[in-house]
């Protein structure tokens, strides 16, 4: 039993259009923890993680059935502002998706758009980001240059500063590692152990050594459904069921 969830989900049934993607899925999610999403392609990981952001209100013919809450705010409550939810709720992609911009700029973008006008705050927010997504100190001396001469690690470290530049509570992340060399996963993995401090982090990833890596907990979901959900330990060592079993060990999926 999770004592401090961040993130209830409770009955949760997606659709698209007649397609059932998510059927009454219901787990609780622990604050400053890092949750991981596993399963095989299609079986709806991807699709739940982008219902704690609402990024599916943007498809048409989605209807969402069920409840999450983000702490203890309901956020399909008519009153929360979607901007509101989207500054709370981080998020990093499969490829890194820096703006044509300037490494400053990519990060200062978000307390820009929440207001932020100040040139030293906002150098203090930049460099804080920076230096929490451990990339500081390979880019402090080109700041002004354009983010896309980065290497694709560096970019996915920079998106990931950008998301956390506006102080959300949860941070996202969809495979972040599936584009990059095993060196720059490594990076990626060892700063998820930092972040987790002072976010709660859900991730999606199809590798299961990632997730036996990196996760706190994981759950595993299977034709939009939610098979187990544990301990990462637990269910890597010893699943309840044998469903489970039989995807991490690679008899199927």
């Amino acid at each position: 039993m999770i004592t401090e969830p961040m993130i209830e989900i409770s009955k949760l049934t997606l659709k698209y259009g007649e397609k059932l993607a998510l059927q009454d899925i219901s787990l609780d999610i622990p604050k400053h923890q890092v949750t991981a999403f596993i399963g095989p392609s299609g079986c709806g990981k991807t699709t739940l993680l982008r219902c704690l952001n609402r990024m599916n209100d943007l498809i048409d013919g989605v209807t969402v059935s069920g409840t999450i809450r983000i702490g203890g705010l309901d956020i399909h409550d008519p009153a929360m502002e979607i901007t509101e939810l989207r500054k709370r709720v981080g998020m990093v992609f499969q490829k890194s998706n820096p703006f044509p911009k300037t490494i400053y700029d990519n990060v200062a973008y978000g307390p820009r758009i929440l207001g932020v006008r100040g040139q030293s705050t906002l150098n203090e927010i930049v460099e804080r980001s920076l230096r929490a997504a451990a990339l500081w100190n390979e880019v402090q001396d080109r700041l002004r240059s354009s983010a896309l001469g980065l290497s694709g690690g560096q970019q996915q470290r920079l998106c990931i500063a950008r998301a956390i530049a506006v102080e959300p509570e949860v941070l996202l992340m969809d495979e972040p590692c599936s584009a990059l060399d095993p060196i720059a996963t490594g990076k990626i993995e060892e700063l998820m152990a930092d972040l987790k401090q002072q976010y709660t982090i859900v991730i999606v990833t199809h590798n299961m050594q990632q997730a036996a890596r990196v996760s706190d907990y994981t759950a595993f979901l299977y034709l939009g459904q939610l098979v187990e959900y544990d301990l990462t330990k637990q269910l890597f060592v010893k699943p309840s069921k044998k469903q489970t079993e039989d995807y991490i060990t690679g008899r199927f999926g």
